[in-house]
């Protein structure tokens, strides 16, 4: 198969000469803090290093040629310069994994990640559903979750493998005319028009491990919706069933019977919050403002994310806004279940891009009759980006200093320049699993955020 070779990063020289940064890499980003997060950390560590010092010159002397104009479209900070820094697709604060960052030039190819595959593991608990679809929502319904065995969930995944339609996550994140849907549930309104679905396609998905009841600490929120915010996401959820059901001339004639339902009074200031930790929401516009409002607190030495506190001393980057979304849940801090609780289970899963992982979780619960959410999700991998693997960096090699991250981000930089733009996707080939270059196109859907 032909590969997409474009045009190699440049290397410009700059007045004191010096070897220019720039290209792709990815990094192990934490549980607890946003894919923007992210990136402003790794400024924090980059901008004052000598080996992005020719990068952070070349944007200076690039500048000095600006017209007024240009200058005057940075009037917040006009003489601040940053390693530019973008990702290749958001990652929630509930998530950690692969985040592919794009540096200086670099960040021009991260288009090209948008269409590639990616593995996912993530924790599902049983028993209850939640207004978001994961542990950090509030609890909408609960389900008899005693007749939940390995072998129902089995059986239950069976119709998510391989090409679907997939209903996105409805109460917190989908939008119609531009307003979100609970919105016109919580206004007695019907919903306008028919609840757009997707295209996904599922071509692994496996039980890999299955926690009995008392085995694990997945637990559900302890936070109960009110009954007005219950009957909300049940109308909305019913209309989306009449949908799948039925097709939109039932979803109409469902919405219709839900406006009498629908009440006045609805929590508006939570349901934004946690909009903003939903994976469709674009990170992008987050991510330009928050670069330009928050600078962080330098006298600040807490660490930034959910890291395990290491022995040795270590760097710590400045905390933002972006730090410390997912709270911890105290270890002596009563179950909200009387006995042993529910069973829960880690499923593996290869899918195409676009995938909510929270949404599977979520119908596997509908299918089962218990209720479902996500508890924890990671992305083991995207296009030749592996967990693990020599091309993504352990974010904590940040705090140990640039003597540990140094040496590993140059080398995953000129790596990538070596081979530019290609796209690896695992393919398997007689019994085993080979890595096979494509080329892959552009899509404009999915958000990719620059910062510097």
């Amino acid at each position: 198969m032909p590969l997409f070779r474009p045009t190699p990063l440049l290397k410009m020289a700059t007045s004191t000469g010096g070897k220019i940064l720039e290209g792709v890499f990815g990094i192990n980003k934490p549980i607890g803090i946003s894919s923007a997060q992210v990136i402003r950390d790794c400024q924090n560590f980059f901008d004052p290093s000598a080996r992005f010092a020719p990068a952070l010159e070349q944007v200076r002397e690039q500048r000095d040629k600006e017209s007024k104009y240009q200058r005057n479209r940075r009037r917040r900070f006009p003489n601040k310069v940053q390693t530019k820094i973008g990702h290749g697709g958001t990652l929630d604060p509930l998530a950690g994994g692969v985040l592919i960052l794009g540096v200086g030039k670099g960040t021009k190819s991260l288009q090209q990640f948008l269409l590639c595959t990616k593995t996912y593991e993530t924790v599902v608990v049983f028993g209850a559903s939640t207004d978001t679809y994961d542990r950090l929502g509030k609890i909408i319904k609960k389900g008899d979750y005693s007749n939940v065995t390995r072998d129902a969930v089995e059986k239950a995944l069976e119709p998510f493998r391989g090409k679907y339609r997939q209903m996105p996550p409805l109460y917190s994140s989908l939008k119609m005319n531009g307003k979100p849907l609970y919105e016109y549930a919580r206004e007695g309104k019907p919903i306008p028009r028919e609840i757009e679905t997707r295209e996904v396609e599922v071509s692994e998905l496996e039980l890999v491990e299955w926690y009995e009841p008392g085995t694990h600490k997945h637990y559900w929120p302890d936070e109960e919706a009110g009954q007005a915010e219950k009957d909300v996401a049940q109308s909305v959820w019913r209309v989306a069933k009449a949908q799948e059901d039925g097709g939109e001339e039932s979803a109409a004639k469902m919405a219709a019977e839900e406006e009498s339902k629908a009440l006045e009074e609805f929590n508006s200031k939570k349901r934004a919050a946690e909009e903003a930790v939903d994976g469709l929401v674009s990170d992008e516009t987050r991510a330009s403002k928050r670069a330009k409002n928050e600078e962080g607190n330098p006298e600040d030495t807490l660490m930034s994310g959910a890291l395990e506190v290491k022995k040795e001393k270590l760097t710590q980057p400045p905390k933002g806004r972006g730090s410390d979304l997912v709270p911890v849940r105290p270890d002596d801090m009563p179950a909200p279940w009387e006995g042993k609780g529910p069973p829960a289970a880690k499923i593996r899963m290869t899918v195409t891009s676009g995938f909510y992982v929270r949404s599977l979780c979520h119908d596997l619960g509908e299918k089962l009759g218990c209720g479902a959410m996500m508890a924890e999700l990671v992305r083991t991998r995207q296009g030749q980006f592996t967990l693990g693997g020599a091309n993504c960096l352990e974010y904590d090699d940040l705090l140990r200093g640039e003597e540990v991250w140094g040496p590993q981000v140059e080398s995953m930089l000129d790596k990538w320049n070596a081979r530019p733009g290609e796209i690896q996707e695992p393919t398997v080939e007689n019994g085993g699993i080979k890595v096979e270059s494509e080329a892959v196109p552009a899509r404009e859907e999915e958000p990719v955020a620059a910062s510097g």
